[in-house]
């Protein structure tokens, strides 16, 4: 062996070994595809900085999973690479929640016990039909603090290609909502109005639960506005935004001054509100007939001055949420899911941060609205299928209409308005007029603002089982589960983001899955292309290039 050789090989491992030393140094990484999906957006990259102690994310997606999860699971691990990127004080586990585990059903109750729901998937192979259980959950742990996040998004009637896909776009939003729930340092806080019949405790319970995340939350009566006004909006200007669900009591003049005056000065608010009273109880409770009559609240003005119209009116949908009746008698009774087009089922159009990629959301005799051209912006957040209608109050409704088939014909009102965002330089709806009450430092034009307006209190509403509440947007009786809470997690945290997080839900990618059927039908062909042609191509090459050796060394 030369002295050249040696000196060259010796430049050579000098060089590998100064790009490695260099390497540890310096690091960066390319994003080459076409939607970025491996790049953090700005918001998310400042909400991983803020942790100075280890943050430890459990990923319940290891051990024998299906081929759809797989997709999911390498997603997963490829953005919390890239936040590790950004902050060394994050770092993830891939954990198999059953492995090793001997009581393996008593280790799945424990799970759902905490809350993480497994996805029972269906799975053929070899002409055999199972079911496996997944968890597709994350758990972050930071100090002494845990948030779940779940992994996979439903979606009514979708396919498990498009969940997937679905799940993978906000992945990266449901990480960076975990890590500010964590980071949270100072939180906003929400006023819960009380006074004029709203909602009680028990029956926004969950709702409640959920925002207290990242919010705190008070109650703030309206009953003192006859004795005190100037108190009650003092109070009411402590907090950052108000939570009106579902008032059946009218409101005073005194009373919408307080909350105008509120909102003028910058106070956000989120109005669930209910135009028309009737409630399927009421139905049952009266043999299967009640009367539905438009529900004076007393706000026409105060929602008219902002350019929205809430009418007397109940929505009426082909694109339906079902109920249940009971037929039979004690031990023989049986519980039958019915359509019932006064629940409609309402799909978003994905036309903003609010509303992108929710499951459907569960109306229950909601009433239409009219959007007014004014000089504030407004956007349809939901709206009622194409196959809807209106039907005006007083309004006689049964469950005899269950036996009359609709006339599709008939259903020509459709996209009706049922959650409106208000945005704009806020005016006083007692403008130039005389004043109900005397308060101090009013405005009668305040700073830009923004407001929601749903037309339907029981959009909040959970139920009830044994007096204990269940999860928001979960209907019992028929074992369903809608995007309620999601929806209106989105609306608070909008009306109240400073950071911009809630953008994060706009973004799209793309995961291309492999189509099964095709796998199936090409299997054989596949396998033929993969081994026949490799071996075939070296053999080939040998044959040549031992004729090249032969001519060469003959010549």
């Amino acid at each position: 062996m030369s002295g050249k050789f040696l000196i060259a090989m010796g430049k050579a491992l000098a060089v590998v070994v100064i790009l490695n030393l260099i390497g540890s140094f310096l690091y960066a990484r390319f994003d080459l595809t076409e939607d970025k999906r491996f790049t953090l957006s700005e918001p998310t990259i400042a909400v991983a900085q803020k942790f100075d102690s280890p943050v430890v994310v459990d990923v319940l997606l290891d051990g024998n999973i299906p081929p759809e999860f797989s997709k999911l699971k390498a997603e997963t691990i490829q953005l919390l690479e890239s936040f590790a990127t950004k902050n060394k004080n994050i770092q993830f586990n891939m954990v198999d929640p059953l492995e090793g585990e001997t009581n393996t059903q008593q280790t799945i109750s424990d799970l759902q016990r905490i809350g993480l729901e497994p996805a029972r998937v269906t799975v053929e192979e070899n002409g055999k039909v199972s079911q496996e259980l997944v968890f597709p959950w994350a758990m972050v742990n930071y100090q002494n603090q845990t948030v779940k996040v779940p992994l996979l998004k439903n979606k009514l009637g979708s396919t498990m290609e498009d969940r997937i896909n679905n799940s993978v776009q906000q992945l990266e939003y449901a990480f960076a909502d975990a890590f500010t729930k964590l980071s949270i340092l100072e939180k906003k806080r929400i006023a819960v109005i009380k006074g004029n019949g709203e909602l009680d405790d028990q029956h926004i319970a969950d709702y409640l639960t959920t925002i207290r995340d990242y919010y705190n939350i008070g109650a703030i009566t309206l009953d003192s506005v006859a004795t005190n006004p100037q108190s009650v909006l003092d109070q009411l200007k402590g907090f950052d935004l108000a939570l009106i669900a579902k008032p059946t009591e009218a409101f005073t003049d005194e009373e919408k001054y307080v909350l105008d005056q509120f909102v003028v000065h910058g106070g956000k608010s989120l109005w669930l509100m209910d135009q028309v009273a009737m409630e399927l109880d009421s139905i049952f409770a009266r043999g299967g007939n009640a009367i539905a009559l438009p529900r004076e609240l007393n706000l026409k003005d105060f929602f008219f001055k902002l350019g929205v119209r809430i009418n007397p009116v109940l929505v009426n949908d082909m694109y339906f949420t079902q109920i249940v009746l009971a037929s039979g008698d004690g031990n023989d009774s049986q519980y039958n899911p019915v359509p019932w087009y006064y629940n409609p089922m309402v799909f978003s159009q994905n036309n903003h941060p609010i509303n992108t990629n929710i499951e459907a959301v569960r109306y229950q005799f909601a009433s239409a609205m009219e959007v007014l051209q004014n000089d504030y912006d407004h956007t349809i957040l939901l709206q009622s299928s194409p196959l809807s209608k209106t039907e005006g109050t007083p309004k006689p409704i049964g469950l005899d209409i269950l036996n009359q088939p609709p006339n599709r014909e008939s259903y020509t009102n459709g996209n009706q308005p049922l959650a409106v965002l208000v945005e704009g330089d806020f005016v006083s709806m007692f403008k130039n007029r005389v004043k109900p009450v005397e308060l101090e430092n009013t405005l009668e034009e305040g700073p830009s603002n923004k407001m929601i307006v749903i037309s339907d209190g029981d959009v909040i509403k959970n139920q009830l089982r044994n007096g204990v509440p269940l999860e928001l947007g979960y209907d019992k009786w028929t074992n369903s589960s809608y995007g309620n809470k999601e929806f209106l997690v989105n609306c608070i945290n909008f009306l109240l983001d400073d950071t911009g997080l809630i953008n994060i839900r706009n973004r799209r990618v793309s995961i291309p899955l492999l189509d099964i059927e095709k796998i199936a039908a090409q299997k054989s062909k596949w396998q033929v292309i993969n081994i026949a042609i490799p071996v075939l191509l070296t053999l080939i090459f040998g044959i040549l290039f031992g004729l090249h050796r032969k001519r060469k060394f003959t010549a």
